[in-house]
C-alpha cells in the first residue's frame, strides 16, 4: 500500500456529494483525412485491448469508506480494472456543436466518482461539427494536480502524424529512477527520508514559516504592505453553498495577443489573465447590481513541481491576489492587480522550496476546516475565487494521426466557491476553462465573453491603433466624377441595396 501525503489526503477529505474532488481535462481532435467512419469504435477497441494498467491509473483506495479516506487514506494496487467501466463511448447529435459539447462535459463532470474502483474514467466523444471528435478525461485530485494532469496526458502525444502505434495513457509507466530495489524497498527507503528531512526541515525552517505566516496575518491591519491575506474578500454571489450539477463554458485567445498586452502593460501574462478574469467578474456582479465595495480575491495555485519531475499527486503552493474589482478604471484596476500580484509572488519567492508544502496546508488549512465543517459558504470565504495558468504544450501534438487542436482544462470548485476558472497553453493559444455551479451561478457563460471584451478594451487602451492602409491618389487616368445624370441614375440601385 502506498500512503498518501498531506495535501494528497485533504481532497479526499472534503469530498462530499454536493462538491466530488475530481479535475478533468477535455481535448479537441480533427479526424485525419480519409479516415474510415470506424476510426474512433476502431481506435477505442484497440485502447481496451492493452491489459497493462500503469500507475497512477492502476490505484484505487484501500480503504474505500468515509473513515478510511480520513483516518488513514493509502493507495493499493487494482489488479482487476474494468476498463469497459472506466472507458466509455459517446455521441452528439451530428453535427453536434461547441455548445452541445459543453452541456455533455458539464453533466459528464457532474457525476462523482466511484470509490472502490480507481478514481478516473475516459469519454470518447463523437459527432463534433467540422470532423472532429472530443476525449473528456477526469481523474480525482487526490491523484494528480494541473500540471502533473497535463504531462500525463501529453505523455502518449506525438509531435509525427504519422505515428499510429500509440499506447492509451492508462498504459504508459512513468520512469523509474530506481530499478533496481523492490517496490517495497524503495518505498521504505521514501518514507526514511521523508521523516528525516521532516525534522531537519522542522528545526530550520519553524522560524521562516512563522515570519511569512505573521507577515501574512499582519497585513490585514497594514493594506500599504501589498499583501493579499486569507479572509480579505467579500461575500459575493460566488461564495454561496453550492449543488452537485456544474456548467462548463470554454474562451480560447492567441498567445502572442495577451502578451503583446502585457508588455505594453509592463506586466506579466498572470497579471492580465487575472485582470481579464476580474475585469469580467466586476461586469457580471454589475448587471446583478452585487458588485461589493471591498475587492474579490484569487486564489492562485502555483505549481512548485521540478521541471524534470513526472510523477503525480499534488505539488503545488499557493498564494492570493485582489482583483481589483472595486476600481472603475481600467488602468487603475490593471495597476492594482499587478501590485498584489508581485507582492504575493515576492512573499512565496522567498520561502525555500522544501518549505513551500507546509506553507500551504498553513494557507489553506482555513479552506480546508471551512469544508470539513460545513461552514463553506456560510461565513465570509478564505479567497472569492480560484484562478489558475498551467502550461501546456508549445507544439501541435497528435493521437494515432489525430491532430489536437485544442485543450481545456475543467476543475472542481467548493462550498464558498462556486467558480474555477482555469488557463491552460497550447501550441500558441491559451485556454480558458470557466467551471461553476449550475444553480449559484445561473448565465455563467457570459463570462466567457466577457473576458473576451475586457481584452478588447485593453487592447485599444494600451496598444497603438492599427493604421489604416491610405488611399490611392487620384491620377489623369483614374475614375472621372460622376455626372449629375449618372447620379440620379445610381441612386435608385443605391436604394435598393439598402432595402435587400
Amino acid at each position: 500500500m502506498k500512503r498518501l501525503g498531506t495535501l494528497d489526503a485533504s481532497w479526499l477529505a472534503v469530498e462530499s456529494e454536493d462538491t466530488p474532488m475530481h479535475v478533468g481535462n477535455l481535448q479537441i481532435f480533427s479526424l485525419p483525412e480519409n479516415a474510415p467512419e470506424t476510426f474512433l469504435r476502431d481506435m477505442l477497441a484497440k485502447m481496451k485491448a492493452d491489459g497493462e494498467i500503469a500507475p497512477p491509473w492502476c490505484y484505487k483506495l484501500a480503504f474505500p469508506g468515509y473513515l478510511g479516506r480520513v483516518i488513514a487514506p493509502s493507495w493499493k494496487v487494482d489488479k482487476k480494472i474494468d476498463l469497459d467501466y472506466h472507458v466509455r463511448h459517446s455521441a452528439l447529435p451530428r453535427p453536434g456543436s461547441e455548445r452541445e459539447l459543453g452541456i455533455l462535459v458539464s453533466r459528464l463532470h457532474s457525476n462523482p466518482l466511484d470509490f472502490s474502483r480507481p478514481l478516473w474514467e475516459c469519454h470518447i466523444i463523437e459527432g463534433l461539427e467540422n470532423n472532429r471528435f472530443a476525449l473528456y478525461t477526469k481523474m480525482h485530485h487526490s491523484l494528480i494536480d494541473g500540471i502533473s494532469g497535463v504531462r500525463l496526458l501529453q505523455r502518449v502525444l506525438s509531435k509525427d502524424p504519422a505515428d499510429t502505434d500509440m499506447p492509451p495513457p492508462w498504459a504508459v509507466r512513468p520512469e523509474r529512477t530506481r530499478a533496481s530495489k523492490s517496490d517495497e524497498e524503495a518505498s521504505m527507503t521514501a518514507a526514511l527520508a521523508q521523516a528525516k528531512e521532516a525534522l531537519k526541515l522542522q528545526a530550520d525552517m519553524a522560524p521562516r514559516l512563522a515570519k511569512a505566516m505573521t507577515r501574512l496575518v499582519n497585513s490585514v491591519r497594514h493594506p500599504e504592505d501589498g499583501l493579499t491575506a486569507p479572509f480579505a474578500g467579500p461575500m459575493s454571489a460566488l461564495n454561496h453553498r453550492v449543488t452537485p450539477q456544474r456548467r462548463f463554458a470554454t474562451q480560447h485567445y492567441q498567445l502572442d495577443r495577451i502578451k503583446k498586452v502585457a508588455q505594453a502593460a509592463e506586466g506579466s501574462l498572470n497579471d492580465i489573465v487575472l485582470y481579464l478574469c476580474g475585469t469580467a467578474l466586476r461586469r457580471f456582479l454589475l448587471e446583478n447590481d452585487k458588485v461589493p465595495d471591498t475587492p474579490l480575491t484569487a486564489g492562485i495555485p502555483v505549481n512548485i513541481r521540478p521541471a524534470d519531475d513526472q510523477g503525480t499527486g499534488t505539488q503545488i503552493s499557493f498564494m492570493i491576489a485582489s482583483l481589483a474589482t472595486d476600481q472603475e478604471d481600467p488602468i487603475v484596476r490593471l495597476q492594482h492587480i499587478k501590485q498584489s500580484s508581485r507582492s504575493a509572488k515576492e512573499h512565496l519567492q522567498k520561502l525555500p522550496r522544501k518549505a513551500l508544502t507546509q506553507y500551504t496546508m498553513l494557507l489553506m488549512s482555513p479552506y480546508i476546516l471551512q469544508l470539513m465543517s460545513g461552514m463553506g459558504g456560510r461565513m465570509r470565504p478564505v479567497f472569492n475565487v480560484t484562478i489558475s495558468n498551467v502550461p501546456g504544450p508549445q507544439e501541435f501534438l497528435y493521437f494515432q494521426g489525430a491532430k489536437l487542436e485544442a485543450i481545456y482544462p475543467v476543475s472542481l470548485i467548493a462550498h464558498g466557491g462556486a467558480l474555477n476558472i482555469t488557463c491552460l497553453s497550447y501550441a500558441g493559444s491559451l485556454n480558458f476553462g470557466y467551471t461553476g455551479c449550475r444553480d449559484t451561478l445561473p448565465s455563467m457563460q457570459k463570462l466567457a465573453v466577457y473576458t473576451g471584451e475586457a481584452l478588447d478594451e485593453l487592447e485599444s487602451l494600451l496598444l497603438p491603433p492599427k493604421r489604416k492602409p491610405a488611399a490611392a491618389k487620384k491620377t489623369a487616368t483614374g475614375p472621372k466624377k460622376p455626372t449629375t445624370a449618372r447620379k440620379k441614375a445610381a441612386a435608385p440601385r443605391k436604394k435598393a441595396a439598402e432595402n435587400s
